[in-house]
């Protein structure tokens, strides 16, 4: 795991006050905890879109989430790639539950994501291998597509 520092900021094309964040479950866009809206409640600064991208591991239904165990190859999770204001990054940690110090299900990881020809230092909330065992699996890797599928079979 790489620790968010200033000189990997500068290193990827974001400034001191801004990283990069693969989210792949609820912080895309139109989910419960769409980051746009999670910024706005916070009063920070809107973050700027890149696109869309694909993250080697495997997508599980929590339920009213998912969780990505990452992979070295084989499957993919489908995401997209945000600039965010480094402000934005406690509110994340918070509505992951992820705490200093504290074991938790989700882990805040800094991982290479390609996009659109570049590469892009993320911030990436996998969960361990240990934390799916009795979950099913989400075929295809994109969560979105999943949770309308099943929204729509549920009713």
């Amino acid at each position: 795991m790489t620790t968010v520092t200033r000189e990997l900021c500068d290193a990827h094309g974001a400034s001191d006050e801004s990283i990069y964040a693969f989210v792949y479950g609820t912080l895309r866009a139109g989910e419960i905890n769409d980051m746009m809206r999670a910024a706005a409640r916070h009063g920070i600064a809107a973050p700027v879109y890149v696109g869309s991208a694909s993250l080697g591991g495997r997508l599980y239904d929590f339920g009213p989430y998912p969780g990505m165990v990452l992979a070295e190859a084989g499957q993919h999770v489908t995401g997209d790639i945000y600039r965010i204001p480094a402000a934005l990054i406690p509110v994340l940690d918070e509505i992951e539950a992820v705490y200093p110090g504290e074991a938790g299900l989700f882990v805040r990881e800094m991982h290479d994501v390609a996009c659109d020809g570049a590469t892009y230092a993320c911030i990436v909330y996998p969960v361990s291998e240990s934390a799916v065992s009795q979950l099913p699996q989400i075929s295809g890797g994109d969560w979105v597509a999943y949770r309308r599928e099943r929204n729509a079979n549920a009713a």
